[in-house]
């Protein structure tokens, strides 16, 4: 395996999500708009993809997956469904790591609410 270089990423930026998410039931009642911005790692570097989609990470499938996860779940914290996404493209995809941004439009005086988190694979792939 190659050495990654920092700099090699695909950015996925606000992708809109819809989610049955909050603490109360109420709020849970109805999906509500999300946003999500994900930076991603592949395993290799882009000198290393010739030019094939199969040397690298298929974001239209990254979008459908984190579209298909999220509307088929239900959670009351944006910090377990971030982990969820997390988890799920380090688990599907052949990254050594993940950045996401999960933004929340709850409160009516704040522009959003996000969580930010970074994970790498397990295993030391990274």
């Amino acid at each position: 395996m190659s050495k990654q270089i920092v700099g090699d990423r695909i950015e996925i930026c606000e992708l809109e999500l819809f989610a049955r998410i909050g603490v109360p039931d109420e709020e849970r009642a109805e999906p509500q708009r999300l946003t999500i911005s994900i930076a991603l790692w592949p395993l290799k570097n882009f000198d290393e993809l010739h030019d094939q989609l199969a040397n690298t990470i298929d974001y239209a499938a990254v979008c459908r997956d984190v579209k298909g996860l999220v509307g088929r779940t239900e959670y009351k914290l944006i910090e377990t469904l971030a982990e969820a996404v997390a988890a799920h493209l380090l688990g599907t995809y052949p990254l050594a790591r993940v950045h996401l941004e999960l933004r929340k439009f709850i409160l009516p005086d704040v522009r959003h609410i996000s969580v930010v988190l970074e994970r790498v694979r397990s295993g030391g792939a990274a």
